[in-house]
């Protein structure tokens, strides 16, 4: 019996490794961005979603039950995120299939860490190819663009370039068209720094924005109405879940296409 048949078969408390979902049954879904994709949410029985047929890929690169925090960038504040609620809508649509989740998100990044050639880029490429060993890619999930907020030049160049990193990503994953859905930036952003210097995320989210003209099969997905956690930067839980089922419903439409 395989690793990942073994793991799935306690996971999912099935009884023989017969019952496991083939490669076509297992959705496999990128996760990446910075800290609001990490997820910041705080950790608490009332925010919690049933990992039933829901997996991630560890740290180490293997299958476990998929229930936050997901990712491990930062451990001692790594919290509820977007990706478990996102994966529940998803596996809730389709009945027969497993989802796969694979984190990769690292809090505070700025985009050139992202694009081809950077070290996340490159990390995310390994930890995914891995992944799809097992599995099928469905689609990649971005939140990204506090770290891109500092400067004029930056946020008004953030489109093209992000245009850039997901036709290279797709390519090298070997992908085609695969969906690929972006968030923007909470509106609670303040307008300017702790330095008094402003802050671009306005424009940042006008490129985001742009990105379904840029590239084919890309979704955006609104942040109104969303809450932070109390410090102005990250969404808090409920708000998070609720940003995870906008992800799904928008992944679903591209599917769909």
């Amino acid at each position: 019996m395989s690793h990942f048949i073994l793991v799935l078969a306690l996971t999912l408390a099935t009884a023989h490794a017969s019952d496991s979902p083939g490669k076509g049954r297992f959705h496999l879904y990128l996760l990446i961005g910075q800290s609001n994709m990490a997820g910041r949410g705080k950790i608490a029985p009332e925010y919690a979603v049933s990992s039933d047929r829901i997996l991630k890929f560890t740290k180490e690169n293997a299958w476990a039950a998929g229930v936050d925090p997901l990712h491990f960038d930062k451990p001692t504040i790594a919290g509820v995120g977007l990706g478990t609620s996102f994966a529940r809508a998803m596996a809730d649509a389709a009945p027969g299939v497993t989802i796969g989740l694979i984190p990769c998100a690292v809090g505070g990044t700025p985009l050139e860490r992202w694009c081809n050639g950077g070290d996340l880029y490159q990390q995310a490429l390994e930890r995914a190819q891995l992944a799809m060993k097992d599995g099928t890619l469905k689609g990649i999930l971005w939140h990204q663009g506090e770290s891109d907020s500092v400067t004029e030049t930056k946020a008004r160049s953030y489109g093209e370039r992000l245009a850039k990193m997901v036709s290279d990503l797709r390519s090298d994953l070997g992908a085609g068209d695969a969906p690929f859905v972006a968030g923007k930036l909470g509106e609670f952003l303040k307008r300017e720094d702790k330095s008094g210097k402003p802050s671009f995320w306005p424009v940042v989210n006008e490129q985001i924005a742009s990105l379904p003209k840029r590239v084919a099969r890309a979704a955006v997905v609104e942040s109104k109405g969303l809450k932070h956690k109390g410090d102005d930067v990250h969404f808090d839980a409920p708000s998070l879940r609720e940003f995870g089922k906008r992800y799904a419903d928008a992944m679903s439409r591209l599917q769909r296409q």
